[in-house]
């Protein structure tokens, strides 16, 4: 099969991700069809099979490449201090990494009803790991007398989604920072488990 000049298999492969990522975001994935992406890239649609066998695993590769990412950069991160210190250092680290991924963001929730039943255990489990590190914060600082939470589970996924949020009507170009929103967000989910 015929290659689009100037196509190479060693940057043609991530250029398939992220197409297909900018138009799973703008489209919606059932919107979006491999000759879609294809164009996108610039080769013809036959050739996206050398890089991903269907357009499900596409997806899951995407949203698995975002998961690693999130779980690799906690683990480097390491959990020291207290809950308090724990809990804020979580809640900033979070915008953060989501601020700077806001397509993969919207892909890796919005898309989660398209994935297989085997690739949507899958993600669940990544997800539960993310979650768990934060549930251990909050059980930890209730332990210490630190947080008041009723149910820590419900406060683990009410803060993720209050954070993750963030991702929706944030603007690099808007009236406030990265850090003055950290701060701002910090400061209300602080109130929010504070014993």
């Amino acid at each position: 099969m015929a290659r689009t000049a100037g196509s190479h298999s060693e940057t043609t492969g991530p250029r398939v991700q992220e197409a297909a990522l900018r138009l799973f975001a703008r489209q919606g994935f059932a919107a979006v069809s491999m000759r879609q992406i294809a164009a996108e890239v610039g080769v013809q649609a036959g050739a996206l099979y050398n890089y991903t066998p269907d357009k499900q695993s596409l997806l899951f590769d995407l949203m698995r490449g975002h998961m690693d990412a999130l779980l690799a950069e906690r683990a480097a991160r390491g959990a020291g201090g207290d809950a308090v210190s724990r809990l804020e250092e979580f809640t900033r680290f979070h915008i953060r990494f989501h601020l700077a991924r806001p397509d993969a963001v919207f892909v890796s929730y919005m898309e989660l009803r398209n994935l297989s039943p085997e690739n949507f255990a899958v993600i669940e489990g990544l997800r539960r790991s993310y979650e768990d590190e934060l549930e251990g914060i909050l059980r930890d600082g209730v332990a210490a007398g630190q947080f008041d939470v009723a149910d820590t589970k419900i406060a683990t996924l009410a803060v993720i989604a209050m954070l993750t949020g963030v991702t929706t009507w944030y603007r690099e170009a808007g009236r406030l920072s990265v850090t003055e929103v950290e701060t701002i967000y910090w400061d209300m989910v602080r109130k929010a488990v504070a014993a």
